[in-house]
């Protein structure tokens, strides 16, 4: 049984961690055309397997031995130093895989007395997004960004346009006037506007440019909107004494260019590409 291969897969691993012993599968170290990076992880238990080191015949032989040292130590009284060992991997015909790189993994029983140390090695790097607008669209990118490297605070004027059953990394925040949360944002915020009102999607545009003016820690503020609405939002921001340079950092429309569907579900998957693709996000280059 597969539990999760999501970004947030350690926090699954971590509630079956606490019930029953496992293997942690780690890629130590690579070279040439893998599937995965170093660092890569999967926990094996008896009856089930979280996370994932790239799939493939790779995996399955992984799994296999995984299963084997979790039964022998569950049958035997093994040494601690026993209980982990590392093995090489050509991805090549004796695998069925055309890879042609190598991967060294490393195997290590882990139980309930490691969830410490594992907690602060495992716990994914995740990016804050700051989303101001509880809308169609709104709704539509949480579903997507919940299963991805960030973590979410969702910010709205209005009452009741949160839904109940959201993850813990998604923090919803009532604030009136919503542009008053710009300032308590976490620095590196991907922030994106798209409140039910343009006059509340300028004032909060305004309160991230003065953000970036005195501190230059939000590296992306995008605005939803067309190429229309941007114009006369900038005729009003250059009205407020913002300098062209500061304007250039207000990407609107947002979104990957060339997709344009107008839908919501549409948009989102659009908007979160974008986020993935950021310099010094959880899938840019640095």
């Amino acid at each position: 049984m597969i539990l999760s291969h999501s970004v947030h897969c350690d926090e699954h691993f971590f509630a079956g961690l606490a019930q029953q012993p496992a293997v942690l599968v780690r890629v130590v170290s690579t070279r040439g055309s893998v599937p995965r990076e170093a660092g890569a992880w999967m926990g094996v238990f008896a009856d089930a397997v979280v996370g994932t080191i790239g799939g493939g015949h790779l995996e399955f032989e992984a799994m296999a031995r995984a299963r084997t040292l979790l039964a022998a130590s569950s049958e035997f009284s093994v040494p601690e130093n026993a209980a982990a060992l590392r093995l090489r991997f050509a991805l090549g015909p004796s695998l069925g895989q055309c890879c042609g790189g190598v991967v060294q993994l490393a195997f290590e029983r882990v139980s309930a007395s490691d969830l410490p140390a594992l907690a602060s090695t495992l716990a994914s790097p995740l990016t804050p997004v700051a989303l101001f607008g509880g809308g169609h669209v709104g709704h539509a990118l949480v579903r997507v960004l919940v299963p991805l490297p960030f973590r979410l605070s969702w910010i709205d004027s209005r009452d009741g346009v949160f839904p109940q059953d959201l993850p813990a990394r998604v923090v919803c925040e009532h604030s009136e006037p919503v542009q008053s949360a710009v300032s308590g944002l976490a620095p590196q915020s991907r922030v994106l506007v798209m409140s039910f009102s343009h006059a509340e999607d300028l004032e909060i545009v305004t309160s991230c440019l003065l953000r970036q003016r005195e501190k230059a820690d939000l590296p992306f503020v995008g605005l939803i909107g067309s190429k229309t609405k941007w114009a006369a939002f900038r005729r009003r921001l250059e009205a407020r004494g913002f300098s062209p340079a500061e304007l250039a950092h207000i990407t609107c429309p947002i979104g990957v260019p060339g997709i344009t569907g107008k839908e919501p579900e549409v948009i989102a998957v659009s908007v979160a590409a974008q986020l993935l693709q950021m310099p010094g996000g959880p899938s840019g280059s640095a």
